[in-house]
């Protein structure tokens, strides 16, 4: 007999206690140590039952035992001092405070938060990568207000079937039983938002707080009974349901989740976020509902626009067109057209900022990109593909000035590095983790005591792995007979390889098994003999990640290879930390340039491990060739098959004859030196910048700040500023086919021009309706390619002139002939304000129809 409704009754504290609740309900105990010996203390062998989660902890611990401790006074005093800590971690000044003109307050906007294990609302990367944001923010003191979803069902858990294809499971989470609280008003009674759907529907949602920190992270939960049974699945489980129901969710996570900040802020006092940041395209609606407070309040749609577009940062975190959210066109009309539409916003603006190539799509990301002033990719690499990608929205600007910019990712390493690492670096180089200088007192560690942490770690991963693979096969119909195996699989003396993450097929979890049999020399060496520890998901839609994954489990699941390979079901926090911490080599295979950032190797690099790595993402640009390894590439190979032999073989080369070597290197203290070389030079040269604090330093610096600095310049004096820079803005779109580059002469140039000469330039510009005031004219010069084309040019502002009576404006200016070889110039004009952050901004440009003047020559 099953329930009809389950909810979690939680423990009544005593009043002693009370400092207790305090700290659990703050999910800064899930990277606080000392907080977590102080649960821990409270039934050690409850807390191992429950894995560590201290809100199932005082669900479950009985009230004598509660009654013991409350009389117990060195634990009440561990509490109080526990409560004191965390007091003075939320109201002390941190780094942010010491920052002039800082913004007030950040949103930051993501449908997935992997915070804790306990708190099941992350499928993948992103959402760790949004968790660690929101710690780093709080370590750091940076006023972030967090928006996300609260999923019922979480993503899934994963199980295996006896043929070891995946299997997907949704448990029911009660909010009640997780470390959250219901925001209620001033009465009591639950804050709701309000959306309107089609058909006079309506989305109703309650707002959950999870407190990250310092961080209040809002949780929108449609799950009430003002609902109707569709709406109320809306936020049933993460990236499931069809189109239909996807768009609902980004709906309320964009235009929900504004309106749940403004009644969070009017409600608690908490400041109005001067930014607001976009985590990829799911999020983007929000950029509409600011626009519609705006013209509410009697602001033009393109006034509005602009105002929104100064304070909004937008990060995608995709290297490939699929997989950007892209709605039919229709849908998007239905939901914000006829009486569903908001009577200041027109639905034809609203397509129009997510038009792209296909007439009939709505691109979410396209959407983001124009809603926000300033755009970021999450490596340098990435970087470059998404100029790329996205080039065509500032048509005729050369891909380097297309205005995305990039912040590489970081990790929480409080959250992923072993307890045992983190003292020792507390011992050794104080507050080591908290700056960016310093590192290179690591190499004065002795390697006996990080060799002896390694093992130790390692150890913990085998244990932890036996127990989730005796678990797996039981699932699997295995009796407890065919089990003794498992107590010998693994060894916490053999070569661990790490390979975890979500399995799309350009992540190639299966390229390691492209010769089965050479792979089965290498897990069976018998003097260098090397071991695999596996694990991650594939979309419950993607069956041909679900092929791979069954792949993987048959070849792991061989009776002669079994303990040295292992396929670990369900990917979580918990298994993540135990797989970077205790594994020494974490393998990445991507397609290049496929993998945006990754952060799992960064994590595996803090815990003292190398990377063995296909040169994409992050590790493109950190790799210095004594870091770890990288894997050849096979780039310019036409054919998939044939680059993943060569580069799969290339995989094989470096595990037996670099990898292997090195670790089973010993000295006559047992100690692989060469390989600790490795690890400390890992450590200190990967340590400053693989931090997330590093990266929410320069989120502030680079990003957050300066939107901040345009939302307070275009909102001042009533938003007059804005309401300007709008005007000049369609002035200059509407005037800008009257803009030509008419003439263009060079003097001063020999015929054999020699380096360290100078081209003066003399332009002619038609200005049509425009003023000079409104344009920039420029010198593009540099390096020219084998089709004239400018590589990586220079650029240099010519010098207005006189403007004769029709219109035309006279520039001069010098371009200096500074490098040898093919060089070139040519002249363009962009518009210019100072209120708009690049030249590119409008999209605009003119350039001559056809080579004025000297185009390109040879210096000497």
């Amino acid at each position: 007999m099953r329930a009809i409704r389950r909810f979690t009754v939680r423990t009544v504290l005593p009043a002693e206690l009370a400092a207790l609740g305090e700290l659990v309900q703050n999910l800064r105990w899930s990277w606080h140590p000392e907080t977590m010996d102080l649960f821990a203390e409270v039934d050690p062998g409850l807390w191992e039952q429950v894995r560590h989660d201290p809100v199932a902890l005082l669900g479950a611990v009985t009230p004598a035992r509660l009654n013991e401790l409350a009389g117990d006074r060195r634990f009440l005093r561990r509490v109080a001092d526990a409560a004191d800590d965390l007091r003075e971690y939320m109201t002390a000044p941190r780094w942010y405070q010491t920052l002039p003109d800082a913004a007030r307050a950040i949103a930051y906007f993501s449908p997935e938060y992997g915070i804790a294990a306990a708190l099941p609302q992350y499928s993948g990367g992103l959402g760790i990568l949004a968790g660690d944001h929101l710690k780093a923010a709080s370590d750091l003191g940076v006023p972030i207000l967090a928006v996300g979803l609260l999923y019922r069902h979480g993503y899934f858990t994963q199980s295996l079937s006896p043929e070891g294809w995946q299997l997907e499971h949704y448990p029911a989470l009660d909010a009640g039983g997780l470390p959250l609280t219901l925001l209620k008003d001033d009465e009591g009674a639950p804050v709701k938002i309000r959306l309107s759907l089609p058909e006079n529907r309506v989305l109703h949602a309650q707002i959950w707080v999870a407190q990250v920190g310092r961080v209040p992270l809002l949780l929108l939960d449609s799950d009430v009974a003002d609902n109707d049974a569709a709406a109320r699945d809306v936020t049933d489980r993460l990236y499931g349901g069809g189109t239909d129901h996807r768009l609902n969710q980004e709906l309320l996570l964009g235009v929900g989740g504004v309106r749940a900040i403004r009644a969070y802020c009017k409600l608690t006092g908490h400041p109005e976020p001067e930014v607001f940041h976009t985590n990829e395209g799911h999020a983007g609606f929000l950029g509409l509902e600011r626009i519609r407070e705006l013209t509410e309040a009697r602001m033009s749609f393109d006034e509005a626009l602009e105002a929104v577009r100064a304070g909004t940062v937008f990060t995608t975190h995709t290297p490939v067109p699929a997989g950007i959210d892209r709605f039919p066109r229709d849908m998007i009309e239905r939901h914000f057209g006829g009486a569903n539409s908001w009577p200041t916003v027109p639905v034809e603006r609203i397509l129009a900022l997510g038009a792209e190539d296909d007439p009939g799509r709505f691109n979410m990301a396209v959407m983001g990109m124009r809603l926000a002033q300033r755009v970021n990719g999450v490596s340098h690499l990435h970087g470059e593909v998404s100029r790329e990608m996205f080039k065509n929205l500032w048509p005729g600007f050369d891909v380097d000035e297309v205005p995305i910019g990039s912040i590489t990712n970081g990790v929480h390493a409080p959250t992923w590095v072993g307890r045992e690492l983190m003292e020792l670096a507390g011992r050794e180089v104080p507050s080591l983790l908290e700056r960016a200088r310093g590192w290179d007192a690591i190499q004065k560690i002795p390697d006996g005591d990080i060799w002896k942490i390694r093992g130790t770690l390692r150890r913990r991963l085998v244990n932890g792995a036996r127990a989730r693979l005796r678990r797996s096969w039981r699932e699997r119909g295995a009796s407890d007979a065919e089990l003794g195996w498992i107590d010998d699989a693994l060894d916490p003396e053999v070569l661990t390889i790490g390979f975890a993450r979500r399995v799309p097929s350009y992540k190639r979890l299966t390229l390691m098994l492209r010769d089965p049999r050479r792979l089965t020399r290498l897990l069976l060496d018998p003097d260098k003999p090397v071991q695999i520890v596996i694990a991650g998901k594939a979309h419950p839609a993607d069956e041909g990640g679900k092929k791979l994954i069954q792949q993987i489990v048959k070849f792991a699941d061989q009776e002669k290879v079994r303990h040295r390979i292992v396929f670990l079901p369900d990917y979580d926090m918990a298994l993540g930390r135990l797989m970077v911490q205790g594994c020494d080599v974490w393998l990445n295979n991507p397609l290049r340039p496929l993998e945006a950032s990754g952060t799992s190797g960064m994590k595996s690099a803090l815990n003292g491990g190398l990377n063995l790595s296909i040169r994409d993402g992050w590790w493109d640009e950190w790799y210095d060739g004594t870091n770890g390894w990288s894997i050849p590439t096979a780039d310019g190979v036409g054919d998939p098959d044939r680059r993943d032999a060569l580069e799969a073989a290339a995989l094989y080369d470096l595990i037996e004859n670099e990898v292997s070597d090195r670790f089973y290197d010993r000295g006559v203290d047992g100690l692989p030196r060469r390989w600790m070389e490795m690890v400390k030079h890992t450590l200190t040269s990967l340590g400053p910048k693989v931090l997330a604090g590093r990266m929410l330093r320069d989120y502030v610096v680079t990003l957050y700040n300066p939107a901040a600095a345009s939302a307070r310049a275009l909102s001042a004096d009533a938003y007059a500023p804005a309401r300007v820079f709008a005007a000049w803005r369609v002035r200059v779109t509407r005037a800008w086919p009257g803009v030509r580059v008419e003439h263009v002469e060079a003097t001063g140039v020999s015929d054999t021009p020699e380096v360290g000469a100078a081209i003066e330039l003399h332009a002619t510009v038609a200005l049509g309706d425009l003023e000079p005031g409104d344009v920039r004219v420029e010198a593009v010069y540099g390096k020219v390619g084998p089709h004239d084309e400018l590589v990586h040019p220079a650029y240099e502002r010519l010098t207005p002139g006189s403007v004769d009576d029709d219109g035309r404006a006279h520039y001069t200016g010098t371009v200096p002939l500074d490098r040898t070889g093919a060089f070139g110039y040519t002249v363009r004009v962009v518009p210019y304000h100072p209120l708009a952050a690049t030249s590119a901004e409008l999209g605009l440009i003119a350039v001559p129809e056809e080579p004025a003047g000297m185009t390109n020559g040879t210096l000497r």
